[in-house]
């Protein structure tokens, strides 16, 4: 981008480019990334897009290619502007909780193996001014179906997220070892939004290492799941609110 002082604050760009060099001994051009392109957004913070593996240079400098001949070279591009908007604004709340350990909500699933339903949920439990819950698949979901146990965490009110705000959630999804302390259980942060009220695994674990006698994972046919927030000074949930346009945060 070459010049953006007349955009303004907040501008962004979407662009699909291709970038060419041409071979003047065939009078062809060689382009050697996707024909197609693929979307790029330009904005304040970034400002060019490229590659950095673009051509070999041996394979540049050689005249027979076509493309250095007489120290002369042609590049080119074409380029091709979507859309432009000017996003107004965005800002970031957060909330910390000064509770001594991360806030854990625990789910004792009894009669296990009697489980015939596509899909479980927890009780509703309250973290960071939230409600959330568990869902469980004990047969699995989608690609999962009939190989893994599926678990996700899902908000349990959207009415408490208009459009516009965002969640940013760090959370662990486990499923307890009763017999040691090697808990199966996967962690990750992410934002929750209108559009996105639950995350989570659909191979969580699979089906023949959980009912596998001695594992631990199941004893006397109860499942303990855990739903656990957390970071790195204490739990916490971050508020984004704004326009949230395009995902333009940064």
């Amino acid at each position: 981008m070459a010049d953006s002082s007349s955009f303004g604050s907040g501008w962004e760009v979407f662009v699909i480019f291709r970038l060419f060099v041409h071979d003047q001994n065939e009078d062809t051009y060689l382009i050697p990334q996707d024909a197609m392109g693929n979307e790029r957004r330009f904005h304040g913070l970034k400002l060019e897009w490229g590659f950095d593996q673009f051509i070999p240079l041996k394979e540049f400098n050689d005249a027979s290619n076509g493309y250095l001949v007489g120290d002369t070279c042609i590049f080119g591009a074409e380029v091709f502007v979507k859309e432009r908007n000017i996003v107004k604004g965005e800002c970031l709340s957060m909330k910390k909780f000064t509770s001594a350990s991360p806030y854990k909500y625990v789910w004792k699933i009894k009669n296990f193996s009697n489980l015939e339903a596509k899909s479980y949920e927890s009780e509703v439990f309250v973290a960071g001014d939230q409600k959330w819950k568990i869902e469980l698949c004990p047969k699995g979901y989608g690609v999962a179906s009939g190989s893994h146990i599926s678990m996700y965490l899902k908000l349990a009110d959207l009415s408490t997220i208009t459009r516009g705000f965002k969640i940013y959630v760090h959370f662990t999804l486990r499923i307890r070892n009763q017999v040691q302390s090697i808990h199966n259980h996967y962690k990750t942060s992410v934002w929750f939004r209108t559009s996105i009220d639950n995350w989570g695994w659909h191979e969580f674990i699979e089906l023949s290492y959980l009912n596998k006698a001695g594992n631990g994972f199941l004893v006397n046919d109860v499942c303990i799941v855990e739903a656990e927030e957390e970071h790195d000074s204490g739990p916490q949930l971050k508020i984004g609110v704004g326009q949230d346009l395009l995902n333009s945060v940064t």
